[in-house]
């Protein structure tokens, strides 16, 4: 008898902990999944007002430049050059944040990578003891774009096949 009840007790325990754990995946999971979102959409909105300041910063500098200097010096340009390549890269990252697809995910990132290192070889200044960096930052950069034209042209491909099918 006691051996029975035992069993019956340790059955019991096993439904309610069976019973807490689908509460737990069903109303905890999802109203974790919840803020999760919600959070997203904060740092989505925040990101674009970032953006938003980055382009109008950007702005300001043409303008105010173009203004004082007339046709501007290479000094000037490369600020600007500067300040743009980031507002491209800020803005491929906000890009990033609507795209559900992981594939998709993981190109524009490699496109944002390809953006940053081009970015940093074009402010690198050239000095002879650079020119390993540099050799290594060229090849990196050239192999990420080859890379990214590979993979857009595995995409018109596929989506070619897909439109036969």
């Amino acid at each position: 008898m006691e051996q029975k009840n035992d069993t019956h007790t340790t059955g019991n325990l096993a439904n309610k902990v069976t019973t807490f754990n689908q509460f737990l995946e069903i109303n905890v999971e999802s109203l974790l999944l919840k803020l999760l979102n919600i959070a997203r959409y904060i740092f989505i909105i925040m990101m674009i007002i970032y953006l938003a300041q980055c382009f109008v910063s950007l702005g300001y500098k043409m303008v105010s430049f173009t203004l004082s200097q007339g046709a501007l010096d290479f000094s000037s340009m490369k600020i600007i050059l500067t300040d743009g390549l980031f507002v491209l890269i800020v803005l491929a990252i906000v890009k990033t944040l609507f795209i559900q697809d992981g594939f998709d995910y993981a190109i524009t990132f490699l496109e944002i990578s390809f953006v940053v290192l081009v970015r940093k070889l074009i402010l690198l200044e050239t000095d002879p003891s650079e020119t390993m960096l540099l050799l290594v930052l060229g090849i990196t950069s050239a192999l990420f774009f080859v890379l990214i034209v590979y993979i857009h042209g595995l995409k018109h491909k596929w989506a070619k096949e897909q439109n036969l099918s």
